[in-house]
């Protein structure tokens, strides 16, 4: 009898923690970020004392559990990070789960970032934004009659220096750091990495060669589907890729250059390893086109709905945009060496140089420059730039408006401008 009374009541016990574990399943705010650890600490204590021996049930109830957790837990987290990173799906093991906790605490991140960037940006406005940007379906942009962006955005004059960067801005570790870059928390680049003489001493430069017989910048989109606040959603010509057609023509006509506008669609039904789809096709491209020296990925960025990335140039309302690299290393795991870029110093050294020329011509129009941990498919050219355009809640002709900037500043650097590379010369 008071075996049967043992049976029972362990019955209940199991059958109530049950009840309860699916209430809490149900419950995501109170699992969401730390659910596998509140898991442990608070159910595992019970399923040891309902089974007697600490296995057996316990290992097949969480086995089926957590999974769904963890997958809640990305699922959250997704829509506070600044990029995907392909390489977290590639990992196994140990290794993606810590990964996936780096992405987990990319929205703090994030909002704290913003606010750094708008203490110390002084070009930043904080207006709200015009428009809906969360009800895009539908709402069309104010498009002249001719309906052609090239006609629309014509008018952008080049300006002359506006100030002088001083080596005492970027001449010690220190000073560069200040006023060249935000290191993301998750990463790490010491004095040793980040050096402004050995960024200026980079040769960039390319020949204009307007009767190249193949393209030599290459300009494409790892997230076509990116909008604006009067984006169309799905529509190609309001999006990302409407504003890297316009850079393109840009370039083209009044610098010389040959570009390829690359339109693949990586992003479409989901921005989930829209890197590791890019790679392939990139790769190809670059395969089939051995004159292309420079690999340019458009994005656009998203932040707070309050925060307006815009400055006026030239009575334009124009968006601010950021250069943003890839150091292939985590302050949890080291060096990714499965994520070894062999161009990492020419791609710091070209948004280095790039940053300089845009404090030194468009003062306040660039955000500083965002160093990460992952590398986003920046291994495959010496010259490769990621830049982060405008927000969700600029406006089309605002993106539109920083082409010209943006063509100027990259002619610049592949010009040649002469650079001083330290006090002396």
């Amino acid at each position: 009898m008071a075996e049967t009374d043992k049976k029972d009541r362990k019955g209940r016990i199991i059958f109530f923690l049950g009840i309860f574990c699916l209430l809490a399943f149900c419950c995501g705010a109170f699992f969401s970020r730390k659910g596998q650890e509140n898991m442990e600490r608070f159910l595992f204590p019970l399923t040891d004392y309902a089974d007697g021996r600490g296995n057996g049930f316990r290992e097949e109830f969480f086995s089926c559990l957590l999974p769904l957790l963890a997958e809640q837990d990305r699922d959250e987290a997704m829509p506070f990070v600044l990029r995907e990173d392909e390489e977290i799906r590639q990992s196994s093991g140990n290794a993606e789960l810590e990964e996936l906790q780096t992405l987990m605490e990319q929205e703090q991140l994030e909002e704290r970032r913003l606010r750094q960037n708008l203490e110390e940006d002084p070009g930043l406005e904080d207006r709200s934004p015009q428009g809906e940007s969360n009800d895009r379906e539908g709402i069309a942009p104010e498009v002249p009659e001719d309906n052609t962006a090239a006609q629309r955005f014509t008018d952008f004059t080049p300006h002359e220096k506006a100030r002088e960067v001083s080596w005492e801005e970027m001449g010690d570790y220190e000073s560069l750091v200040k006023n060249f870059y935000i290191i993301d928390p998750s990463t790490m680049a010491g004095s040793n990495q980040l050096k402004a003489e050995t960024f200026l001493a980079k040769d960039l430069t390319i020949e204009k060669d307007p009767d190249a017989q193949g393209p030599q910048i290459l300009i494409y989109h790892t997230h076509s589907q990116e909008g604006f606040s009067d984006s169309i959603a799905g529509d190609p010509e309001t999006s990302i890729m409407a504003v890297g057609e316009e850079l393109t023509r840009i370039l083209t006509r009044d610098y010389g250059y040959q570009v390829l506008h690359h339109t693949g669609e990586y992003d479409k039904k989901t921005r989930d390893d829209a890197y590791s789809k890019a790679l392939p096709e990139i790769e190809e491209i670059l395969q089939e086109n051995p004159s292309i020296q420079v690999v340019i990925d458009l994005h656009r960025d998203e932040v707070p709905e309050g925060t307006r990335l815009v400055q006026e140039i030239d009575g334009k309302p124009t968006a601010r945009f950021m250069f943003f690299n890839g150091l292939s290393r985590t302050k949890k795991t080291g060096n990714l060496d499965y994520l070894y870029n062999v161009y990492q110093e020419e791609n710091l050294a070209f948004s280095f140089q790039m940053q300089l020329r845009a404090m030194e011509y468009y003062p306040g129009l660039t955000r500083k420059i965002y160093l990460k941990g992952y590398r986003y498919n920046m291994h495959l050219c010496p010259r490769t730039l990621l830049i982060e355009l405008g927000a969700q809640n600029n406006t089309l002709e605002e993106a539109m408006n920083a082409c010209g900037p943006l063509a100027h500043i990259l002619d610049l650097v592949l010009s040649g401008e002469k650079q001083e590379t330290s006090p002396e010369m």
